[in-house]
């Protein structure tokens, strides 16, 4: 009887250790989630700095990006219309660095160069049309810029372009009135090059013509003992 006693508190004991190991330490679980908890900052991004570009918009990401530690980086993030930085708390120093560079940046953010692909994108041209208009002066270049591409071996140099030059053509939708220029071109050289060849043609066959009359007379087949004939004056 007692021994049934001792196997009975026994194992009312064994349940107590066995609750109290599973029940969760609030302390820790506390700690842990005032270590994960973050602190966030935002700007905000007018239209005139992105200029309605997805691209434009992560060109600007990069460009904050590239001012910030490199640990630092990837905490920044450009979203529609805003710029997001978001840290741990455990990181309050970092975090306030961060934020006074990023508010730096974005001082003059709506002057930063438009990139050729920002260009493109912005105006909804393509690669040729912006070579072409750059060359003949329709779109205007600031100067150029030099950058060592990843998996390259040399380096690229590429134009750069104002942004508020981009945003009046935008706005003037001039792509779509050089686009028509172009075309009347186009057309217009197409049908002088058809009138030119025509005339090529047409010179050609002149000087062919010419050329079959003025060795016609050479090329007529005599009859055998014609020399012979015609030397005793038989038609004189």
């Amino acid at each position: 009887m007692a021994a049934k006693k001792r196997d009975s508190l026994r194992k009312i004991l064994s349940g107590i250790v066995a609750a109290i190991a599973a029940t969760p330490d609030r302390t820790s679980e506390q700690g842990a989630s005032a270590a994960k908890a973050s602190v966030v900052a935002e700007w905000p991004l007018p239209p005139s700095a992105t200029l309605g570009s997805a691209l434009r918009l992560k060109g600007i990401e990069r460009e904050i990006r590239a001012r910030l530690p490199w640990a630092v980086r990837k905490f920044a993030r450009a979203d529609t219309g805003r710029i997001v930085l978001r840290m741990l708390k455990t990181d309050a120093d970092a975090f306030q660095a961060a934020s006074e560079t990023i508010s730096r940046t974005l001082e003059g953010i709506e002057t930063l160069a438009v990139l050729p692909r920002e260009a493109e994108d912005i105006l909804t041209i393509s690669a040729r049309e912006r070579h072409k208009w750059l060359k003949d002066g329709r779109l205007k270049s600031i100067g150029t810029r030099t950058v060592k591409m990843r998996g390259r071996s040399k380096a690229v140099t590429f134009h750069v372009f104002d942004p508020r030059h981009i945003e009046d053509i935008l706005d003037r939708d001039l792509a779509s009135a050089w686009r028509e220029e172009d075309a009347r071109e186009a057309s217009e050289n197409r049908r002088r090059g058809a009138g030119k060849a025509a005339l090529t043609r047409a010179g050609k066959r002149q000087r062919k013509a010419r050329s079959a009359r003025s060795s016609g007379k050479d090329d007529t087949p005599r009859l055998e003992g014609w020399d012979t004939f015609e030397a005793e004056g038989l038609l004189r």
